[in-house]
């Protein structure tokens, strides 16, 4: 069995104004919306997330903030994202730059103040994985 992408479940406070920043500042597309269920779908190529409201999370409790870690293939495509997200006026939390622990990274934040990690792991390109 081979398990698929993992799909995120992101804590926000209105559906609406969640969709319209992932879709404009963020370039994900809005596969589907229910401000009244609380929840909607966005994704970009193969990143899924679910955005979810206050109510569609009482069962369970869970609450923002959270942190998603979003795997990228090289650092010249985390360089691309940032670029392409500081252009959209994206709230950019930290610029890309080659961490100790062998990530090339940056971090955005959304509307509600849940963070995007982007980052490419380079001790792949040093062949010690």
């Amino acid at each position: 069995m081979r398990l698929p992408a993992a799909v995120p479940e992101i804590p926000v406070a209105s559906i609406d104004k969640a969709v319209a920043y992932y879709v404009d500042a963020l370039g994900f597309r809005r596969d589907w919306a229910d401000e009244d269920g609380g929840i909607a779908g966005v994704s970009r190529e193969d990143c899924r997330l679910f955005l979810t409201s206050g109510c569609f999370r009482e069962q369970f409790g869970n609450a923002a903030p959270v942190l998603i870690w979003i795997n990228l293939n090289s650092k010249a495509e985390v360089d691309a994202l940032f670029a392409e997200w500081q252009a959209a006026k994206a709230k950019i939390v930290s610029e890309p730059q080659d961490k100790p622990w062998k990530l090339h990274e940056f971090v955005t934040a959304d509307v509600d103040g849940n963070l995007i990690r982007v980052f490419y792991d380079f001790r792949l390109d040093e062949g010690s994985a």
